[in-house]
């Protein structure tokens, strides 16, 4: 036996969704029901556990045999529960995730929606979820057995069996893409940073749920009091509320629209007062302590906070369970004090001491994962890793300069786009920021929309304002602007004619199997399936021209659809990816060096150091050179907390 191909059906009362595989699997009732498997992409069998069946001997022995590869979709899924099944932690670099592979070909990571798009002739099972809804879950008296519904029995065992032909038939097909050494290592480390996970302070993520739920049923009743109100967190009657007091109909009440509604009601103290309890009622960010609450395991550590290729079009990872991408900023400079009141317990002492607790409270979610006792948190970060990397590719030279010398590169883009010298906190300070909005938006192609979105109307600028800051940024920038140019021909002319075209650092554009295919300087490809060259009509801008689609997943529908992409978005996907590649080499040196990192955010990685790993061991894996963009320069600076915190 060289490869066994799994799929396992299981029992938990806990919810699989929002506590994570790892928490689902400490449920007092979890349980194997059924084991699916194929021996070098042999006949299928299933064993009924839950009848009684038991695995096979060689089968169980190739488990943990390091000579078998073991693969499944969504590997970490099957690892983990047989992991639970044999008492033991599965060793990930014995497994291979097919989920992982058809993410890095560009397909969907749903395997029923994967094998459509593959065009399987026998795809997964319509009647799986409610088999699944039936035996896997809680029913209102309890849990079903197979005795209590034969021939549903009998069919869940033939979708057990399904599933693992489906994924054999994947499998088949996403093997073809050459994926280089290095990804697949990062794949192992990214398996144990979620095996290890890390702890959070359950004292302060406790009372902090509590002062949140009970802070806001005060803003509530504030609420009602003010307004007479019967729900104050209704939509319709704040809307209804505000348009017979004011005069001012509302159309909707999102958080940019609230902060502007209240600076032009300032003669109408009640609506004013309302839509501040408004935005501190909605504020949401809080309900991560409840996600932690949900997913903490009996080791008070969360574990499974990233999906690794969550994100098909970069490879980047993605977040879980509690987001981790996605927290709230801390700009508090008393965070000690802080979670000392929270920790207490005592909301009216916190209320006392801050006049917004929610925005506190929002500020605190960092802090609650804090290093194991006897052990301290060395965060480190890319100092403008995407600004590094898009120079580099495209050669801008001056760019580079900068960054070599320790330059501010926002200052310094200033200070070329408006010809005068610009000082963080000297001569011409104020123009800063305007090379800071323009290196952040206007790298990939954006315009005044991407200003806008950057907060471009919230700094003051106007859009004739705007208009001059695109400008300048892309005359001081040529060979940016030229590079999303090069990618958008080079990809035009691979789908066209079939030819591979070499671009700038080395990059090949080529066409295979369909797609449209991007080898980076890694090694590492980006996949556009069922690439085409379609016509925009009609447009304004550049009246009648080529442009590219590819299918992929519609990120506002989530349906698989036709996407539309064109030079600035290829060169993003392109900088992007090569950005996580130059994260994923620090993740692994850290994985030789014997650096626990708990978990990664963009170019960040939280290292859970032991006594005598110091932090200047985790700043050097960022500036070590790396082969494929050796004259790249790369700078790592970090800090040390005994509690995750943004410095």
């Amino acid at each position: 036996m060289k490869e066994l191909g799994i799929d396992i059906e299981t029992y938990s009362s806990y919810d699989l969704k929002s506590c994570g595989v790892y928490r689902y699997v400490e449920a007092p009732d979890w349980a194997i029901l059924l084991f699916a498997y194929a021996v070098d992409g042999g006949p299928v069998r299933c064993v009924d556990l839950a009848s009684g069946e038991s695995l096979p001997e060689d089968v169980l022995a190739a488990l943990t045999d390091p000579a078998v590869v073991k693969t499944a979709y969504n590997a970490t899924f099957e690892r983990v529960n047989l992991g639970r099944y044999l008492g033991k932690r599965l060793n990930p670099a014995q497994w291979r995730c097919t989920m992982v592979r058809a993410a890095r070909l560009g397909l969907p990571l749903p395997l029923g929606q994967c094998g459509e798009v593959l065009r399987l002739q026998a795809g997964k099972m319509k009647e799986g979820a409610a088999l699944i809804r039936y035996f896997s879950l809680p029913g209102k008296n309890g849990r079903r057995y197979p005795a209590d519904a034969p021939e549903r029995w009998a069919t869940f065992k033939a979708y057990n069996i399904r599933d693992v032909e489906v994924e054999q038939a994947i499998l088949a097909k996403v093997r073809r893409l050459e994926v280089p050494a290095f990804d697949d290592q990062l794949y192992i480390a990214d398996q144990e940073i979620n095996d290890r996970g890390v702890l959070i302070d359950r004292q302060l993520v406790e009372n902090a749920e509590r002062f949140d739920t009970e802070y806001k049923a005060q803003l509530a009743q504030q609420a009602k009091t003010l307004t007479g109100l019967d729900n104050p967190n209704s939509p319709a009657q704040i809307k209804r509320f505000i348009q017979e007091t004011t005069g001012s109909q509302v159309e909707t009440l999102n958080k940019k629209v609230l902060a502007d509604l209240k600076d032009q009601l300032t003669e109408y103290p009640d609506a004013q007062e309302l839509i501040e309890l408004r935005q501190d009622m909605a504020k949401t960010s809080s309900k991560k302590y409840t996600a932690m609450l949900k997913c903490v395991c009996d080791d008070g550590r969360i574990h499974g906070l990233l999906q690794f290729y969550g994100a098909a079009r970069t490879g980047r990872w993605a977040g879980r369970l509690v987001q981790v991408q996605n927290l709230p900023q801390n700009h508090l400079e008393s965070l000690d004090y802080a979670r000392s009141l929270v920790k207490r317990g005592d909301l009216e002492e916190f209320t006392d001491n801050y006049s917004n607790p929610t925005h506190v409270l929002s500020e605190l979610i960092r802090t609650a994962f804090v290093a194991a006792p006897g052990h301290i948190f060395h965060v480190c970060d890319f100092s403008a890793i995407e600004a590094r990397v898009i120079a580099w590719l495209a050669g801008e030279n001056w760019v580079l300069d900068v960054f070599k010398a320790g330059g501010d590169i926002y200052c310094s883009t200033a200070s070329k786009m408006f010809g005068v010298p610009v000082e963080k906190h000297g001569q011409n300070a104020e123009l800063r920021q305007k090379g800071k909005i323009a290196v952040l938006a206007l790298g990939y192609g954006g315009g005044v929309s991407a200003l806008e979105a950057m907060g471009g109307a919230r700094l003051g600028l106007s859009e004739d304002e705007e208009k001059e800051i695109v400008q300048l940024w892309r005359k001081s920038n040529q060979n940016i602007t030229k590079l999303w140019q090069t990618l958008e021909a080079a990809a035009i002319k691979a789908i066209t004619t079939g030819e591979s075209v070499r671009v700038n650092r080395g990059i090949v554009v080529g066409k295979q199997w369909g797609m449209l295919t991007i080898t980076l300087p890694s090694g590492r490809t980006l996949c556009y399936p069922r690439a085409s060259i379609g016509v925009e009509r009609n447009d304004g801008w550049r009246g009648d021209h080529e442009i590219i689609e590819y299918e992929g997943t519609n990120q506002t529908t989530k349906k698989w659809d036709k996407i539309r992409t064109y030079g600035g978005k290829l060169t993003e996907n392109v900088v992007q990816a090569i950005a996580r590649d130059i994260l994923g080499i620090v993740i692994l040196r850290a994985r030789e060096a014997g650096l626990p990192v708990v978990f990664h955010i963009h170019d960040e990685i939280v290292v859970e150091a032991a006594p005598g790993q110091c932090l200047a061991d985790v700043e050097a894996l960022f500036s070590e050179p790396i082969d494929w963009c050796r004259d790249l320069p790369l700078k790592g600076a970090g800090y040390t907390t005994p509690y995750y915190l943004k410095d």
